[in-house]
């Protein structure tokens, strides 16, 4: 039988602030990493007081970050985007401020990119699929409809 360790706040807070340290984490990450060390509700407010103090854990930054590098690596949209940082409680303040990380210019030509090549991999000769499998791919990334319904009038008819 494994026997979890038993942490106190002095033996939790290095480990907290070295898990903080790895990676940006919203606050919801670590109060859930402080629940599973078992430590009971005022041990938690007093690490976060104490992570917050010592810049360990900033929401903003979390978000800028969270942001900037699901557009960049994995190619999301600001609707996924959005939608996953609200799951996380992230304040409505701290989404806008994260959304101005993403340029209109690098948006689109990363919207653009990935819509060519997306459509360019669909293999399938029955165009209302094709038009279906691209629609649902691209809105899944979390991409505006209008964009998404632009874009695929603009494949169809270059394709012609």
């Amino acid at each position: 039988m494994i026997m979890n360790p038993i942490y106190t706040i002095k033996t939790a807070i290095p480990k907290i602030e070295h898990y903080c340290a790895y990676q940006d984490r919203c606050h919801e990450e670590v109060i859930q990493k402080l629940r599973s060390m078992k430590m009971d509700s005022d041990e938690i407010d007093a690490i976060i007081v104490h992570l917050i103090a010592s810049n360990f854990l900033n929401e903003s930054r979390f978000a800028c970050s969270f942001a900037r590098g699901k557009h960049r690596i994995k190619h999301w949209g600001k609707i996924r985007i959005v939608n996953e940082l609200k799951f996380r409680k992230i304040s409505q303040y701290n989404i806008n401020l994260a959304l101005k990380e993403i340029t209109t210019e690098e948006y689109e030509a990363t919207f653009h990119n990935l819509a060519e090549q997306n459509w360019e991999s669909i293999r399938e000769s029955n165009p209302l699929k094709k038009r279906k499998k691209f629609c649902d791919y691209v809105l899944r990334k979390g991409f505006e409809s209008n964009l998404v319904y632009e874009k695929v009038k603009e494949l169809e008819i270059a394709k012609q």
